[in-house]
């Protein structure tokens, strides 16, 4: 494209172009670079540090006629021995730059010849923070410009002065690749020919100030180094060849609040080694996908899996919210991945980072020398629990690149949900912090009103671009109306993690049985609100870190004990309402609390008490998906009814859950060591109650004390009912009992 600009070629004024060029400090390096009108030819500018001749290469078929159409090569003069060449070419004549090196000659197309790259449109739609699909304008894209191959970049960085790409192809030297800055917009561009696919890069950015900032990862790469490396890699392409059409047809109805689903929460790092180290997609795929398979899980949720530089953080400390982590190998295996798992029926949550960042120099902080993502005033900029910078979700271009994050993940990988993490922290404005150490909202008060506006976007958007999707929020407060939809004034989530009934058991369940009918009400306080909200029950990774201990050392009692303390407690939450999350491991009965670092203690599968548990989790599953009153009615307090609630001196629970079809089943607990024959306890109907899972069979590691497999309810009156039936509880045990007919409470 030619530019009708003054030659520039001599005199003061390109006397400092031509400094500031070889400075790498040239604001517009299009207005001197590449071709401008000369007097009746056109200049041509290019700037080739250490090249020892440049040559200009008429890049017309060879059936081009004309005057000039012998002509083939203009060699051009050296106008600064920094590396600046000019030359002259007739008006309108296709060039290539053929250039001498020390090391060998190259030819290539000059990466100043092009034009403007993004549309108007494109660039309107990222300043109001509503490109959705801005991960298909900004970034590294490989492509095809007039026929030439090589790779887009693209940036936001309103506030810097100067921005260049730097990679492995320029030695890393901002001043050879300096970009177009689209004013209105700050938007920086350039199109790099001759580079392609696993190429190195980053930016290097000058602030406005003129001062160098330390190299940039791209916000938007497809991918990344190995960390520790932290540089942004060129993919090949971001889309896949998908053949998982009937699962994404069918996935709102298996991800449905009355649907079963039972989570297994996994770290991709630390579930198996190999000898290499943890294991990567492909060996997740032929080995997670089975076990989870096998075990009767219906998701996958995967820790934070974009890009991290910290793997003490096991993720939740993102950088590149839009790169699989390089840790797992390239992007299409991570697709790969996914696939397979919809192809078998699984489902793929990601957890989601959209409250915080790192300080990483490389990252977001102060991206362009401003605070650009993150909030100028620490007060609403710094995490202090977490030493994280927070979004500024009121900037529209910040919470754009959120949205467009999330839908990213969801529409290129197939991501069937995201579980955005630490919701609370985002929605408070004093969340962590201390009086006078936070900024108040424009009312006054502490609830962060641009998050609320966030999250709500967020949520309708998800709903809209992305059929069968959905939303879990892990919020710890009593925040009101999280799953109710946006258009009733909720936040709009399809689920909420259970926070308080996940710390209420756990608590209960540290206790010595002798003294849980002191804390009887923590295993039922969770019915009282159990309705308000569509809730996920979760024993997830926190709960197994950071000195807690596993699941079963946080269980009283010697090794029996603890292990039917355990099954006993596992069992009470898959009867309880709302949807399973079980963090890997947990099924296993593993003795030692999570280390990121290494492998889950698979040697438990060969012990009696461990396999025992895993069976019992598999048990489980297979009876929650399978009974329709354990799962189709979890978000509906008609699914479900106490029995016995406040039987505190015996610590004994006993309830029955129901749906609009299937028999109904009942659910008992015995929370302590002693075995109780002839309990009674009212019921809904007469006839046989079958035991369907009995947490103390042998085939578990109990003691085998049952009921021979059924009980007949008689016509005395109990609890409210007119029929009873006398069971027996086993130690530290939990019963399942079906009832033989299709009728309800």
């Amino acid at each position: 494209m030619t530019q009708h600009l003054p030659t520039l070629c001599t005199g003061h004024d390109a006397d400092g172009r031509l400094a500031a060029l070889v400075a790498g400090r040239l604001d517009d390096p299009f207005a001197f670079l590449g071709r401008h009108c000369g007097d009746g030819d056109d200049i041509i500018r290019v700037f080739m540090p250490g090249a020892r001749t440049v040559t200009l290469i008429n890049a017309a078929p060879a059936r081009a006629t004309g005057r000039h159409a012998h002509l083939t090569q203009w060699p051009m003069e050296q106008a600064h021995p920094g590396g600046v060449f000019i030359g002259h070419i007739p008006t309108g004549t296709p060039y290539r730059l053929r250039v001498a090196w020390d090391s060998g000659m190259q030819e290539t197309e000059d990466a100043y010849a092009f034009g403007p790259l993004l549309g108007d449109f494109d660039l309107h739609l990222i300043s109001h923070g509503e490109h959705q699909d801005l991960y298909r304008v900004l970034g590294a894209h490989v492509m095809d410009i007039d026929g030439v191959a090589g790779v887009r970049f693209a940036v936001w960085a309103p506030n810097a002065r100067h921005v260049s790409v730097v990679g492995n192809f320029n030695m890393w030297d901002g001043r050879r690749h300096p970009m177009r800055l689209r004013h209105d917009h700050g938007i920086w561009e350039l199109f790099i020919p001759r580079i392609g696919a696993g190429e190195a890069y980053k930016f290097e950015i000058c602030d406005a100030q003129g001062r160098l900032l330390p190299l940039k990862a791209d916000p938007l790469a497809f991918a990344a180094e190995v960390a520790p490396a932290t540089a942004s890699i060129v993919v090949p392409s971001i889309d896949f060849d998908w053949s998982d059409d009937a699962w994404m047809r069918t996935r709102g109805a298996r991800q449905d609040i009355a649907a079963p689903v039972s989570i297994y929460e996994v770290h991709a790092g630390s579930w198996r080694h190999t000898q290499a180290g943890h294991v990567n997609w492909d060996e997740l795929r032929l080995t997670l996908l089975p076990y989870v398979l096998e075990m009767g899980f219906t998701h996958i949720e995967l820790l934070p899996i974009a890009e991290y530089p910290f793997g003490g953080s096991w993720g939740y400390q993102p950088l590149g919210l839009f790169a699989p982590s390089a840790r797992f190998g390239p992007p299409d295996h991570f697709a790969r991945f996914v696939n397979a798992c919809h192809m078998a029926g699984v489902g793929i949550i990601l957890d989601w980072v959209p409250a915080h960042f790192p300080t990483d120099p490389h990252g977001l902080a102060r991206f362009d020398g401003s605070a650009l993502y993150e909030h100028a005033d620490p007060r609403e900029g710094y995490h202090p629990d977490w030493n994280t910078l927070i979004y500024n979700n009121g900037r529209r271009e910040v919470s754009g690149f959120l949205i467009a994050s999330a839908l990213f993940w969801l529409r290129q990988y197939h991501i069937d949900a995201l579980r955005v993490d630490a919701v609370a922290s985002m929605l408070y404005r004093d969340y962590s912090r201390d009086p006078g150490a936070w900024v108040p909202n424009i009312y006054g008060g502490r609830e962060n009103l641009e998050t609320i506006a966030f999250l709500r976007h967020l949520n309708a958007t998800i709903a809209v671009r992305c059929p069968g999707a959905i939303t879990i929020a892990e919020e710890s407060t009593q925040w009101p109306g999280v799953t109710r939809a946006v258009s009733e004034g909720g936040l709009g989530f399809t689920f909420k993690w259970n926070m308080g009934w996940m710390h209420d058991t756990l608590d209960y369940m540290g206790h010595d049985p002798m003294y849980r009918r002191y804390h009887h009400n923590e295993m039922t306080f969770g019915l009282l609100y159990g309705f308000s909200e569509h809730f996920i029950l979760p024993l997830s990774h926190d709960e197994v870190v950071h000195g807690k201990g596993s699941l079963l050392r946080r269980m009283p009692g010697d090794t029996w004990q603890k292990h039917a303390n355990l099954r006993a407690y596992l069992a009470f939450m898959w009867g309880h309402p709302g949807k399973k999350l079980l963090f890997m491991g947990g099924e296993l009965a593993q003795q030692e609390e999570w280390n990121h670092a290494a492998q889950l203690a698979w040697q438990q599968m060969e012990t009696p008490e461990g396999n025992g548990v895993r069976r019992l989790v598999q048990d489980l599953n297979h009876l929650y998906r399978t009974c329709p009153a354990l799962h189709l009615w979890d978000s509906w307090p008609e699914g479900f009814v106490w029995l016995i609630g406040d039987d505190r001196e015996n610590s004994v629970f006993a309830w029955a859950r129901q749906a609009a079809h299937g028999p109904m089943v009942m659910i008992v607990c015995n929370m302590t060591p002693v075995p109780r024959h002839g309990y009674r306890i009212g019921v809904p109907h007469a006839g046989t109650w079958r035991e369907i899972l009995n947490t103390d069979a042998s085939l578990y590691g109990g003691s085998n004390m049952g009921n021979y497999g059924a009980i007949q309810a008689c016509p005395d009156a109990a609890h409210g009912h007119a029929c009873s039936v006398t069971v027996s509880l086993p130690p530290l045990g939990t019963l399942f009992f079906q009832h033989e007919g299709d009728r309800t409470i």
